[in-house]
């Protein structure tokens, strides 16, 4: 009868998995690939059963228990088809950069992964922002406020595969000036400690041209007293302005239409920079004020970090080789979540750097450095029962019993969680009591 079950709720999700998402509409707009997915499966009348209940309940926990990262940031892993998971991760970005999410996956067909950004607000609230289209595995998102942000991939119901996600971070706008350097950056004193740099300065030879950081119109071409001759861009559908300062000439007009790229003055140096070496002075002003464009423009991006841990290990099951910190992020700094001891059974999600995402028996996840963890292919030690021992399926006495291993079994014990050991006996695997 179980059987019989699970055959038609695989045939449900195979059906449901077939179809094409076509994007129905609600109150506010279009809703996610995630979210019309799981429209169908309630739809269907899946979110009444376990399977149903436990791919909700996976997609809520993650968003609420996110791993900490610094991006950019490279991660291999793996989802089996038989436990309903999700995965999130969270991180700090800047305003006015820009954040890519790639996604390779294996197998290319049948294998489905939503991937959805969200912005934390704060504790318990969070906005979702951006996700791939259905079927996309790739897309960028502008950053319009600091602070932190989560990404979350879940794949559909019995569908297993692996996974490389990469998310990196770049500028949102064109750098101002060819071949120019920032010299100066945002904060610094400016008379005698008087003021502060509202901007950064680029540095250039004399009438270099300065560029459009983005398609947008001149909005004001005028001179003053600190900053020279100066241009005003607004960028399109953009809620603050750019300043170009200390130019040499101006090449642009009010009202004037331009296209990223395009030459809109000359650096120099102009007004209050009369005795400095030729720059111009980038600044951005929101209503708010000015702020610090550095993240906007900055051309200096680095590389995800390789993955050195080994992804032969991803989806199975090892054990620690020594007493070992599980944490929520992969920095040094980041908090505990458990202490383990030597020979903990765990499994490998996902592989990240040096370190693997680790599962423990309980369900609860976080880091632990791949170096601290051993294969099972060598029993722990064996053991001799002396009486009749109950084989559960999980590490406790309520579990679901696989089989009765009778005295004088013997026993391979392949790790521990808690008071219980995770043993083979007799061609089958699960957990025992310890004596």
């Amino acid at each position: 009868m179980k059987r019989n079950i699970c055959l038609f709720l695989a045939a449900c999700v195979a059906l449901l998995n077939s179809c094409t998402t076509t994007g129905p509409v609600g109150l506010f707009g279009k809703r996610s690939p995630h979210e019309q997915y799981g429209q169908k499966l309630s739809n269907a009348g899946l979110n009444e059963t376990a399977l149903g209940r436990s791919w909700f309940k996976a997609a809520e926990a993650s968003l609420n228990n996110p791993l900490q990262i610094t991006i950019p940031h490279k991660e291999a892993g793996y989802f089996p088809a038989d436990k309903p998971r999700a995965s999130a991760l969270r991180f700090e970005v800047k305003r006015g950069e820009r954040i890519t999410i790639d996604l390779q996956k294996k197998p290319l067909t049948n294998f489905n992964i939503y991937i959805d950004l969200w912005e934390v607000k704060d504790s318990k609230n969070k906005k979702l922002l951006a996700y791939a289209d259905t079927g996309g595995n790739a897309f960028s998102h502008e950053v319009e406020d600091s602070g932190f942000y989560i990404i979350r991939l879940q794949p559909e119901l019995l569908a297993a595969g692996e996974f490389t996600l990469t998310i990196s971070k770049g500028p949102s706008l064109a750098f101002p000036v060819k071949g120019g350097k920032i010299g100066s950056l945002w904060g610094a004193d400016r008379d005698g400690g008087l003021r502060s740099h509202e901007g950064i300065d680029i540095f250039a030879p004399k009438r270099t041209p300065a560029l459009a950081a983005a398609d947008g119109t001149i909005s004001r071409v005028t001179t003053n007293q600190l900053g020279g001759k100066v241009i005003f861009m607004r960028p399109k559908g953009k809620n603050y302005s750019l300043y170009y300062a200390h130019l040499d000439e101006q090449l642009a007009s009010a009202g004037e239409t331009v296209k990223t790229g395009d030459t809109i003055g000359l650096v120099g140096n102009t007004g209050n920079a009369i005795s400095t070496a030729p720059h111009l002075h980038l600044g951005i002003y929101t209503t708010g004020g000015a702020i610090d464009p550095l993240a906007f423009v900055n051309p200096v991006t680095k590389p995800a970090p390789d993955i050195k841990a080994l992804l032969t290990n991803l989806g199975k099951y090892m054990r620690t080789n020594k007493p070992v910190v599980l944490k929520n992020g992969t920095q040094k700094s980041s908090e505990a979540i458990a202490s383990l001891k030597s020979g903990t059974l765990v499994e490998v999600s996902s592989a990240s750097q040096n370190v693997y995402k680790a599962i423990l028996p309980d369900g609860s996840y976080g880091f632990l450095p791949a170096s601290s963890l051993n294969q099972l292919n060598n029993p722990i030690k064996r053991i001799h029962l002396s009486a009749e021992k109950q084989l559960f399926d999980k590490p406790q006495s309520s579990a679901p019993r696989i089989s009765v291993l009778t005295p004088t079994t013997r026993v391979n014990v392949l790790a521990s969680y808690n008071e219980f050991y995770y043993v083979e006996a007799e061609e089958e695997r699960g957990w025992i009591t310890q004596e």
